[in-house]
């Protein structure tokens, strides 16, 4: 991959490992966000994308180690939140996804109060 910058390189292998995920490929997506994070440990996507497919996978405690690192990253993030919810939900903590899944709500009435009208972000007029 022809990137000497570690943040475009990292985005690159993450917008690569989200073809492999969506086309079913697990694992190659694993092992290039395993290089993305390598190559820009501070990308929040990457780490984000990680846990996602650890989810996916089952992989329960992997992708809770990715969604704290995402989150350490970004804590007002409401993508993150939603995960993090996910993923101690069947962990069975539920007061932790509970938690986090509050967080979400609430950041996401802060967008809606910051776009006009109430419409939410991204919607159309």
């Amino acid at each position: 991959m022809p990137s000497d910058n570690p943040a475009q390189r990292a985005k690159l292998l993450t917008e690569e490992a989200a073809f492999d995920f969506a086309m079913g490929d697990e694992r190659a997506a694993l092992a290039k966000l395993e290089e993305a994070v390598k190559c820009d440990p501070a990308s929040f996507e990457s780490w984000l994308a990680k846990a996602e497919v650890h989810f996916a996978l089952r992989e329960l405690d992997a992708a809770l180690a990715a969604g704290e690192k995402a989150l350490s990253l970004q804590p007002k993030d409401i993508h993150i939140h939603t995960s993090l919810s996910r993923i101690w939900m069947e962990r069975g903590d539920k007061a932790k996804a509970e938690h986090h899944g509050a967080q979400a709500r609430i950041l996401g009435w802060g967008d809606q109060l910051k776009s006009p009208e109430g419409k939410q972000p991204g919607e159309l007029s």
